[in-house]
C-alpha cells in the first residue's frame, strides 16, 4: 500500500501545514495514483483536509476532495480516507464538546459525498493516531500545545472517534473503520534495571487508545468492541528506546539485544485484539530506505508464519516529504523523491528502494500476502 502524508495541523511557528499541497499531491493526484499501479500497488491511505472543506454553520466545500475521489475510482486505487489528520478548522477548540459534534457532522457529510460517487465499501480513519496526537498536542509539537492535558485530550479524541463512527455508519452501514496507532518497545537502561517497571508501563500505554475505543478501558467514554474494526500498526526506526534515554539504534551491527523484532510486536497486537491488522505506516530515510523495507517484509513474512494474519504494508510516505518545522528540509523517505522542474515537483523514483520493494512483493507473494 501507499500512504500520502496529509497532516494539516499548526506547527510551532504557528503556521498551518498542508502536506498534500506541499508535495503537490493536491494537483498531481491522478498521476500519483497511476504511478502506484506502475509499481503494482493498488491501495493507499490518503486524506481529506477538514480545515479547507468545513466552512462552518454546516456548509462544506468538497472541491478539494471530489476530484481525488474520482481519480481513485478511475485508476482502481482503493483508498482508506483520513477524516482528521491532526488538524481542524481554526474556529474549533479541540477540548470543547462542540469539537465532537463538528467532527461527526463533517464525517457524515464526507460519507454522503463518498456514497454519491461510489458503490464500493468505504474505508475511513476517523482520527489519525489518537495516541500520538494526544501526546504531541500537549507538548511543543502540535497546536494547541496544551501541556499537562494528555489524558484529557486522549479521552476527548476517543469520544470524537466514536461519534465519527456513528455518523459514518448513519450514511453507510458497510463502512469500515481503520485505527492507525504507533507500536513501541520501551526498555530499562542497562545500568538502571530498577526502571524496568516504568519502562513496561510505557510499553503497555501504547494500547490505551485501542482499548478505550473497544470499551475495554474506561467504558464510560462510550467505547465498545464493534467500534474497533481494523487495527493499523505504525512502526519506524525510532519506536524502540530506553526509558529516560535514547532510542535503540536499529542501524547498528550488531544490533542492541534489547531490540524486539517487529514480528513479535505484530504478534502482541494480534493476540490482544484478534482484529484485521495491517502495517499502516512504515519507512526509513536516505540510503536506509531499501534495507528497512527489506527487513519489514521479512518480519511480516515471519509474523504470518507465526499465524499473525498481517494483511498489508503501507509505505508511508510514498512521496518524499519536508519537515513539519522546516520546509527546506526534505526527509528523502519516499519511494519517489521530489525535484523542482518546469514549475512543478517531478516524481523521481528511488531505484534501490524500488528494487527492494519488488523483492518484498515477491517474498510476500509466496505466503499469500500480495
Amino acid at each position: 500500500m501507499a500512504g500520502y502524508e496529509s497532516a494539516t495541523h499548526i506547527n510551532t511557528h504557528h503556521e498551518r501545514l498542508d502536506m498534500l499541497a506541499g508535495v503537490e499531491h493536491d494537483k498531481q493526484f491522478l498521476d500519483d495514483y497511476q504511478l502506484l499501479r506502475s509499481v503494482n500497488i493498488r491501495a493507499a491511505r490518503d486524506g481529506l483536509r477538514w480545515h479547507l472543506i468545513d466552512r462552518g454553520a454546516g456548509c462544506y466545500d468538497f472541491s478539494s476532495f471530489v476530484p481525488m475521489l474520482r481519480a481513485a475510482h478511475e485508476t482502481g486505487i482503493q483508498v482508506l480516507w483520513n477524516i482528521c489528520h491532526y488538524g481542524w478548522p481554526d474556529d474549533i477548540d479541540v477540548f470543547a464538546p462542540e469539537f465532537i459534534d463538528r467532527l461527526a457532522a463533517f464525517a457524515k457529510a464526507v460519507a454522503q459525498v463518498v456514497r454519491e460517487h461510489s458503490d464500493d465499501v468505504p474505508f475511513y480513519t476517523p482520527i489519525n493516531e489518537v495516541s500520538f496526537l494526544s501526546w504531541a498536542a500537549t507538548r511543543r509539537v502540535i497546536y494547541p500545545f496544551a501541556h499537562g492535558r494528555d489524558n484529557e485530550l486522549k479521552r476527548q479524541l476517543v469520544r470524537a472517534t466514536i461519534a465519527c463512527c456513528e455518523a459514518l455508519w448513519s450514511v453507510d452501514k458497510r463502512a469500515r473503520m481503520v485505527y492507525p496507532e504507533p507500536v513501541v518497545n520501551v526498555v530499562a537502561p542497562r545500568d538502571q534495571p530498577g526502571l524496568a517497571a516504568e519502562a513496561d508501563a510505557y510499553t503497555e500505554a501504547q494500547y490505551e487508545a485501542w482499548d478505550m475505543i473497544a470499551g475495554r478501558a474506561e467504558p464510560s467514554l462510550g467505547g465498545a468492541e464493534h467500534y474497533l474494526d481494523i487495527v493499523g500498526v505504525n512502526f519506524y526506526h525510532s519506536n524502540q528506546w530506553e526509558h529516560t534515554g535514547g532510542r535503540l539504534r536499529w542501524e547498528d551491527e550488531p544490533r542492541d539485544d534489547r531490540w524486539l523484532p517487529f514480528r513479535y510486536m505484530l504478534a502482541r497486537v494480534w493476540q490482544r485484539y484478534r482484529k484485521p491488522t495491517f502495517v499502516s505506516e512504515t519507512s526509513h530515510f536516505g540510503v536506509g530506505r531499501a534495507r528497512w523495507i527489506t527487513e519489514i517484509a521479512k518480519e511480516v513474512y515471519e509474523a504470518r508464519r507465526l499465524g499473525v494474519p498481517v494483511e498489508g504494508i503501507c509505505l508511508y510516505p510514498i512521496l518524499d516529504r519536508f519537515d513539519w518545522e522546516n520546509r527546506n528540509h526534505w526527509h528523502n523517505s519516499g519511494l519517489w523523491d521530489l525535484e523542482p522542474g518546469n514549475g512543478t515537483l517531478r516524481r523521481v523514483i528511488s531505484h534501490p528502494y524500488y528494487e527492494a520493494l519488488k523483492q518484498a512483493q515477491d517474498l510476500l507473494a509466496t505466503i499469500g500476502c500480495y
